[in-house]
């Protein structure tokens, strides 16, 4: 990529898209068509020891395909989206310091808004995060949940008597969701990239479920054959991790950390992971939907593989 001298914004590609779509593979196969340099945008797979049940890439595919911003986290770390998009505007800045394009691959659709508009908007409610956090009080009491709201967000819980319910709930809901106090997030506003670069974006959709689901299973069981029970074990051996941690928290990796507490047998755990994935692409897609400015690419064929032709076609004119 030659120096912009016609004052046209540089290109940053984003490849989104749920969970077992492909993304990944699509993404070192442009490697070959174009000047890319890959950036990871999966919140899980940001975690050192989190390999197979993220889908990490192998150590002989990163080689040839490095990924920026991928295995740099301790699970014991917090990391949130405002991080994600303080490091991942680095990356971009420095990759076309390089002469090369920027290719931001993932799932994590929080990660994506957030670096693509900036930090200005609290995120909006989610169902799952909100049913957790009600069973939760449901056992404990809304007193227990203030008091776990003082540890990561004392300011807004000093604010709040432990008998305001919902405050409590969204205070701590968005915490889950971004990593970060609500106090924090009503006083941070970050500029996103949309307005300084040519951000080309791109969605990989499936619209057969059932499709879908059979390629999250069938992942799945290949991961367990592969060892992911015994590298969660490693995990839950380690004694200075917890459920509540955001990378525990990271789908199958709860459900079989579940398992190691006693909380059900392997069987369960499994079916239990492998709905939560189902569950998390379900709310990759309703994202995607309602993402202004993406091109959908559809994915859908009996053998569940991707037709390249109209993205190589997009990012020619990139080159």
């Amino acid at each position: 990529m030659r120096a912009n001298l016609d004052n046209k914004k540089l290109p940053v590609i984003f490849l989104m898209g749920p969970t077992a779509s492909g993304k990944t593979d699509l993404a070192i196969s442009l490697l070959d068509h174009l000047p890319v340099e890959l950036i990871n945008v999966d919140s899980a797979q940001i975690y050192q020891q989190l390999d197979i049940g993220t889908a990490k890439p192998d150590a002989e595919t990163l080689k040839k395909a490095p990924h920026r911003l991928l295995g740099f986290c301790d699970p014991a770390d917090a990391y949130s989206a405002a991080d994600f998009a303080t490091d991942a505007k680095k990356e971009i800045a420095e990759i076309h310091t390089m002469g090369r394009i920027p290719l931001l691959v993932g799932g994590s659709m929080l990660y994506f808004k957030l670096l693509l508009e900036g930090l200005s908007d609290l995120p909006t409610a989610d169902a799952d995060i909100r049913k957790s956090i009600q069973e939760q009080a449901d056992k404990e009491g809304w007193a227990s949940i203030h008091q776990q709201l003082q540890l990561v967000d004392p300011i807004t819980a000093e604010k709040l008597h432990p008998n305001h319910s919902q405050r409590i709930q969204r205070a701590l809901e968005v915490y889950k969701i971004t990593g970060l106090p609500l106090s924090e997030l009503q006083n941070q506003s970050n500029g996103g990239i949309k307005d300084h670069y040519d951000v080309r974006q791109y969605a990989l959709v499936i619209q057969n479920r059932a499709l879908l689901h059979q390629r999250i299973e069938q992942r799945f069981m290949a991961m367990m054959e592969a060892g992911f029970a015994k590298e969660v074990e490693a995990l839950f051996q380690r004694g200075d991790l917890n459920a509540d941690l955001p990378s525990i928290r990271a789908a199958g990796y709860r459900q079989l950390w579940d398992y190691f507490e006693g909380h059900y047998g392997l069987d369960e755990a499994v079916e239990k992971a492998i709905i939560a994935t189902r569950q998390l692409a379900k709310r990759q897609q309703t994202w995607l939907r309602n993402w202004p400015n993406s091109q959908e690419v559809l994915v859908d064929n009996e053998r569940g593989y991707l037709d390249k032709k109209i993205l190589y076609e997009n990012f020619l004119g990139l080159q």
